[in-house]
C-alpha cells in the first residue's frame, strides 16, 4: 500500500492521522529533505530518505514529476510507503501521478501551500486558483485571485514575475508571502525581495475592471453587455446585426491595410478592433436568444479541429498542398456539400467583385471546368473585348453592362491562371494609377499650368514623364 501525506505548511498542520500513519512502521519517503518540512517529520521521532537525487537527473519540472512518481512505485513494489509531500497532496503533482497509479493508495491530505498563502494575503474568495512556481510557463491562463507557491529562488521568482506581469500588468497589486509573513509588492518586484525558501508565494488578488491594464476575451464581452445595458452607452444600446454590419467591412480592411504597412503597431490595434465586431456580432445574438459567445468559440475550435483532420485525426499531409486539399475535402463534407455547384454557390455575394470571381473561378476549377493555361483564357478576353466594343455600337446600356462584366471576369481568369492575386493585382494597379496621376498633376503645376486646361496628347505626354521618373 502507499499513503500519500501533505505535510501543510508548518508542524502543527500534521494530522494525527497522518502522524499516526508516520509512526506506524512503513517506508517513509520524502519528496525532498531541503525544505523545513523535513525537520517536522524528524521531530515527530520518523526515519526517513528522500528523493533529492532525482532531482539532479531530470531535465525539467515535467520529468522531474515523472521521475519522483516512478520512484515511489517502484519502492512500493517491496513493501507499503509513505510519501511525503509539502503542503497539500492536491499541490503536488508527483503526488497525483502516484494516485492516479497506484493501485492500493490512501490520502492524508494536509493544508495546502496555497490556502497558507491566500490566508497571510488576507484573500479569502471562494472561487480561487492555485498554482505552482515551476509551472507557470505551462499553465493556461490562471484566474484571480490567485497564488502562486514554490517561489523558492530568485530564478523562479524571475519567471514568476515575467508570466504574471504579462497577463496582468507591471503595476498589479499583489502579496509576497514568505514564511507566513505578507509583504505588499507591485508585480514587477516579485523578483526583487531579500530572500526566497519554499514558503514563499506570490498572490494576486482580484482587480476591478477599471483599474486593470491587461484584459481578457471575457472583460471584452463584459464591456460590451455594460455598453449594452439599460445604462449603458445610448449609441451601443440602439445597434443591431445590420446598423453594424458595415463596420466589420471597414475594420477588415483596415486590418488588411495594416498588414500592408508592415506596422505591428497598427495591426495589433486593428485586430482588436476586428475582435470586437465579431464580439459585438456575438453579445447581439446572445440577448436575442440565438447563440452565445460560448456557442462561437465552441464552434470555430471544433472547426479547426474537424478541418485539421490531418493533424487532430488520422489523415495524411506532407506539404501545404496536400494539407489545403485536406481542409477543403472536409470543408465540404462539413457544409453538406456534394455537387460542385454547391462549392461554386458558396462563395459569399458579398466580396469584392474580383476576389468573388477569382474564389469562383478557382472552384469550378477543382472539378475540371475552367481553361487550359492562361494563354488559353486570353483568348477568351479577346472575344469578350470584341463583344463588348460590338455592344457599345448597338448603344443598348444593359448589354454594354453586361459584357463589361464578361470582359472582366475573363481578365480575372487570366491573372488566376498566371497565379496571380487578382484583388491584390488591381488595388496595386489602382494605386499606381493614383500615384502617377499626382505625380502628372505635379508636373504640370511645375510648369504653371493646369490639368483640365491641356489637350489629351499634352497629358499624355506628361503622365509618360511622370511614368519614366517614378516608375
Amino acid at each position: 500500500m502507499i499513503e500519500l501525506v501533505g505535510l501543510g505548511y508548518s508542524p502543527a498542520d500534521i494530522s494525527e492521522g497522518a502522524k499516526a500513519a508516520l509512526r506506524a512502521g512503513a517506508r517513509v519517503i520524502l519528496r525532498t529533505g531541503e525544505t523545513p518540512a523535513a525537520a517536522w517529520v524528524r521531530a515527530l521521532g520518523v526515519s526517513f530518505e528522500t528523493l533529492d537525487g532525482v532531482y539532479a537527473r531530470s531535465r525539467n519540472f515535467d520529468s522531474l514529476n515523472k521521475n519522483l512518481a516512478a520512484a515511489v512505485l517502484e519502492a512500493a513494489k517491496g513493501g507499503d510507503v509513505i510519501y511525503c509531500v509539502d503542503g497539500s497532496v492536491a499541490d503536488d503533482v508527483s503526488a497525483q501521478m502516484v494516485l492516479r497509479r497506484g493501485k492500493d493508495v490512501r490520502v492524508h491530505v494536509g493544508v495546502s501551500k496555497a490556502d497558507a498563502a491566500f490566508a497571510a494575503a488576507k484573500v479569502f474568495s471562494r472561487d480561487r486558483t492555485a498554482l505552482s512556481a515551476y509551472a507557470i510557463g505551462e499553465s493556461d491562463r490562471p484566474m484571480l485571485p490567485l497564488a502562486v507557491y514554490d517561489v523558492d529562488c530568485d530564478l523562479i521568482a524571475g519567471d514568476v514575475k515575467l508570466r504574471l506581469c504579462e497577463l496582468f500588468g507591471d503595476e498589479a497589486e499583489a502579496t509576497f508571502v514568505r514564511g507566513g509573513a505578507a509583504k505588499k509588492i507591485r508585480l514587477f518586484e516579485a523578483d526583487r525581495q531579500d530572500g526566497y525558501d519554499a514558503t514563499c508565494a506570490v498572490v494576486v488578488d482580484s482587480i476591478p475592471l477599471l483599474r486593470r491594464t491587461r484584459f481578457t476575451y471575457d472583460d471584452l464581452l463584459a464591456i460590451l453587455r455594460l455598453l449594452r445595458a439599460p445604462n449603458g452607452c445610448p449609441w451601443d444600446r440602439v445597434q443591431t446585426h445590420e446598423s453594424i454590419r458595415q463596420n466589420m467591412i471597414e475594420e477588415a480592411y483596415e486590418l488588411v491595410d495594416a498588414v500592408d504597412s508592415k506596422d505591428d503597431g497598427k495591426i495589433c490595434e486593428e485586430t482588436g478592433d476586428v475582435l470586437m465586431q465579431g464580439a459585438f456580432h456575438s453579445i447581439l445574438a446572445e440577448e436575442r436568444g440565438a447563440f452565445t459567445p460560448d456557442d462561437v468559440l465552441s464552434d470555430v475550435c471544433k472547426k479547426l479541429i474537424f478541418r485539421h483532420s490531418h493533424i487532430f485525426g488520422e489523415d495524411k499531409a506532407a506539404d501545404e498542398d496536400s494539407a489545403l486539399s485536406v481542409w477543403d475535402r472536409n470543408k465540404a463534407e462539413e457544409k453538406g456539400q456534394k455537387l460542385p455547384s454547391d462549392t461554386v454557390k458558396d462563395v459569399p455575394l458579398s466580396f469584392p467583385a474580383a476576389l468573388r470571381a477569382q474564389k469562383v473561378g478557382k472552384r469550378a476549377a477543382k472539378f475540371g471546368y475552367d481553361f487550359k493555361d492562361a494563354a488559353e483564357a486570353g483568348e477568351k478576353v479577346k472575344e469578350e473585348l470584341a463583344e463588348l466594343l460590338a455592344a457599345l455600337a448597338e448603344g443598348d446600356k444593359a448589354h454594354i453592362s453586361e459584357e463589361a462584366g464578361d470582359l472582366l471576369f475573363a481578365a480575372v481568369n487570366v491573372g488566376r491562371l498566371a497565379g496571380a492575386d487578382c484583388e491584390q493585382s488591381l488595388q496595386e494597379s489602382t494605386r499606381k494609377f493614383v500615384d502617377r496621376f499626382c505625380a502628372t498633376e505635379d508636373l504640370i503645376r511645375a510648369d504653371g499650368k493646369r490639368m483640365q486646361d491641356l489637350s489629351p496628347d499634352e497629358l499624355w505626354k506628361y503622365y509618360e514623364e511622370a511614368k519614366r521618373r517614378h516608375g
